[in-house]
């Protein structure tokens, strides 16, 4: 049976980093304390569709600064060290996971005002699957009205206020 076995040619694992899409964190500090960061899609081999860039999602402001420490935890397990103090826009290249998860919490969150519901999405989008992530956030990109998409997303991962 070993003899077998070893008769079986074994391929080796081949990398096809041109077979998945390409995506891009763009960073930009306008002043001390506003930070913008955008995640677009870049054209690639497995997106033919794209002949520019596109824009996936951004925050900005207020609600970026209330999920900012999990924005830059996930980006530096993933390698980035984003600069403090910098006018122009730099782009770092992000994997696929990433960029879905990223894109849709930043859809999610843009509109949003209360703290408490901020969260709990904020949450709700980390504990989601890659699929989960990946449906969501193409329904909310390539439906006509998206932000019943999105509404709907925030309805399902907050909390019910119960009034007794």
């Amino acid at each position: 049976m070993s003899s077998a076995t070893n008769r079986i040619p074994r391929m080796r694992l081949v990398e096809t980093p041109k077979s998945v899409p390409q995506y891009e964190v763009r960073v930009r500090n306008h002043s001390v304390g506003d930070t913008e960061i955008e995640v677009w899609e870049m054209p690639s081999p497995a997106s033919p569709q794209l002949k520019a860039a596109v824009r996936v999602a951004g925050l900005r402001g207020r609600n970026l600064e209330l999920v900012e420490h999990r924005v830059l935890r996930r980006l530096n397990q993933a390698g980035m060290r984003l600069p403090r103090s910098s006018d122009r826009v730099r782009g770092y290249n992000i994997t696929e996971e990433s960029a879905l998860r990223l894109g849709l919490l930043f859809r999610a969150l843009a509109p949003m005002r209360s703290r408490d519901r901020m969260r709990s999405v904020t949450e709700g989008i980390e504990a989601m699957g890659r699929e989960e992530a990946a449906y969501w956030l193409g329904m909310a990109m390539h439906r006509k009205n998206p932000r019943r998409v999105l509404t709907a997303l925030r309805y399902l991962l907050t909390e019910p206020t119960h009034k007794n």
